[in-house]
């Protein structure tokens, strides 16, 4: 596959893509051109592209949406970057979901959290945080994913607990919306005694700004 003058272009920016995003966001025909440089069999222009799209769904969601289709199919992609990638792209359409699609697929966007592969949990929990902040509605979705982490299972015990302080930062993002945030809190309290330094750290924090620690 030759790659095209713009995913040549954009493979080889090794500076900040916004201002080639702006001239792309216009331009119905760039960014199909931009979501074909994902099937490249080159790298450069596969992840270029990729991290183009990922600028374009944060920058110009509405530009992407209509690619929903494409980038959701993606969820399931061998290549886990192309995953990775849309995870997080996914969770900045949500604020233009207008057809509410991510709705009748959270569950199926949710599962990644109880593991077993931590990046591809940390991603997930990100965007599922940019969806309940876009979508309130679903917010209490969003937090019973989150608080079955600390039973769920990764590749070791560490690893999931790198996902709780994830856990912490996304529904620090999203709390205010959460209908009863008992559980919430509750969740932070027990993460004071996490092994993880970092978690506890956290938790605290989370605390101070919602609740207060025993």
């Amino acid at each position: 596959m030759i790659p095209t003058r713009l995913q040549s272009e954009i493979a080889k920016s090794k500076d900040d893509l916004r201002a080639l995003a702006e001239r792309i966001g216009p331009a119905p025909e760039s960014v199909s051109e931009v979501l074909a440089g994902l099937r490249s069999d080159q790298a450069r222009i596969r992840y270029g592209c990729l991290k183009m799209l990922r600028l374009l769904s944060e920058r110009q969601p509405a530009v992407v949406y209509p690619h929903f289709e494409t980038i959701a199919a993606l969820l399931d992609s061998d290549r886990t970057i192309l995953k990775w990638g849309a995870i997080l792209i996914m969770g900045h359409l949500a604020a233009v979901d207008s057809e509410n699609r991510i709705d009748a697929m959270l569950e199926d966007y949710l599962r990644p959290v109880s593991g077993p592969v931590l990046i591809t949990a940390a991603n997930t929990i990100q965007g599922a945080g940019e969806i309940a902040r876009a979508k309130p509605y679903l917010a209490d979705r969003v937090v019973r994913a989150f608080l079955e982490v600390e039973q769920a299972k990764y590749e070791t015990p560490e690893c999931r607990n790198v996902a709780l302080g994830h856990v912490l930062k996304s529904m620090g993002r999203l709390f205010h919306h959460v209908k009863d945030p008992r559980p919430v809190i509750d969740f932070a309290k027990r993460q004071l005694s996490n092994r993880r330094s970092a978690v506890q750290k956290e938790a605290r924090a989370f605390l101070k700004r919602h609740g207060k620690p025993d």
